[in-house]
């Protein structure tokens, strides 16, 4: 036991030395480059604009500013990802199983297709698709009062400072009112929630047929159609097996959500490549981008620990 303490303190001595080693040659690199280290630019004017943001800014706001609107920019794609993926994934890994031949050969294909086609060509392909398919805002197809266009879904939306509903309407060139998802972020949504949902259904399909049997047969006898047999018999007890698979899924949409920069979406990770670019700070910036994402996962992982430590059966 005493060895093995002593092994593991040396260890530790050569992670911080080394550790110590990259800091000490950093810092030293930039002095000689004459670049100012720190994360005092982020008071700076960033003088750029921003295509999409869920708050007020302007190209005369700061670089702090322009990465708080990237990392929202992040979020609302990642949780709106993340709650689309899981209920198509379910529905696919239920479907999975279906009786329906043609139902359940679709799905297998979807699947196939979905999680063979690397992420980053599908996100090119729904781009240039959507893009070329949908008319321009002129031309827009509307439907109950949703515009849809080579600029974006145009949605109505509920405004709190004057307590009413806006709706979109064409004025010029473009839509006004309303709220409108640009393409590159409804590109960047689906092919993240059709390329997620694949490897979902496999674990959801994986989940049902863990339960025994007999489950499915006693639900049977108690009368209870195929829906509410999978609904309250099967799905809670394949939810024990399919928690921690799903984990991995979940961090892995939020952290493919970065790929938003190929698209020209401005995710996170775009902005911090704007700002790395306009100051010279590349080390401070990716520290950043590291942090955020870090923290991201470390937060999704607690609260599916919490969620699966909930529902797991307590053994007496």
């Amino acid at each position: 036991m005493k060895q093995k303490n002593i092994i593991q303190i040396i260890i530790l001595f050569f992670v911080i030395a080394a550790l110590g080693f990259v800091i000490y040659n950093t810092q030293q690199k930039i002095a000689a480059q004459n670049i100012s280290s720190g994360f005092d630019f982020l008071q700076d004017e960033a003088s750029f604009e921003i295509s999409e943001s869920l708050i007020e800014y302007s190209s005369f706001d700061t670089y702090k500013k322009a990465l708080t609107v990237g990392l929202l920019n992040t979020l609302k794609v990642s949780i709106l990802g993340n709650i689309l993926a899981l209920l198509l994934g379910i529905l696919i890994g239920i479907s999975l199983l279906s009786q329906n031949i043609l139902l359940k050969k679709l799905c297998q294909s979807y699947v196939e297709i979905m999680r063979n086609t690397p992420l980053l060509l599908q996100l090119f392909f729904w781009y240039a698709i959507m893009n070329s398919l949908l008319p321009a805002p002129q031309e827009a197809i509307s439907f109950a009062g949703t515009f849809f266009s080579n600029r974006g879904i145009s949605i109505p939306w509920f405004e709190f400072s004057s307590f009413s509903w806006s709706y979109p309407k064409f004025k010029s060139f473009n839509f006004e009112g309303g709220y409108t998802l640009s393409l590159e972020f409804v590109a960047l949504l689906f092919g993240l929630v059709v390329y997620t949902s694949a490897f979902i259904a496999e674990i959801v399909r994986a989940g049902l047929l863990s339960v025994q049997k007999g489950q499915w047969e006693a639900s049977k006898t108690l009368g209870l159609s195929a829906w509410q047999s999978i609904r309250f018999v099967i799905f809670p007890q394949a939810l024990r097996v399919a928690i921690p698979p799903l984990t991995s899924q979940i961090l892995n949409l939020t952290k493919n959500s970065s790929l938003a920069v190929a698209i020209a979406f401005p995710d996170f990770v775009s902005v911090a490549n704007t700002t790395m670019n306009q100051t010279g700070q590349a080390l401070e910036v990716i520290l950043l981008i590291l942090l955020v994402y870090l923290t991201f996962s470390l937060l999704t992982a607690a609260f599916m620990n919490w969620y699966n430590k909930k529902i797991s059966l307590v053994e007496r």
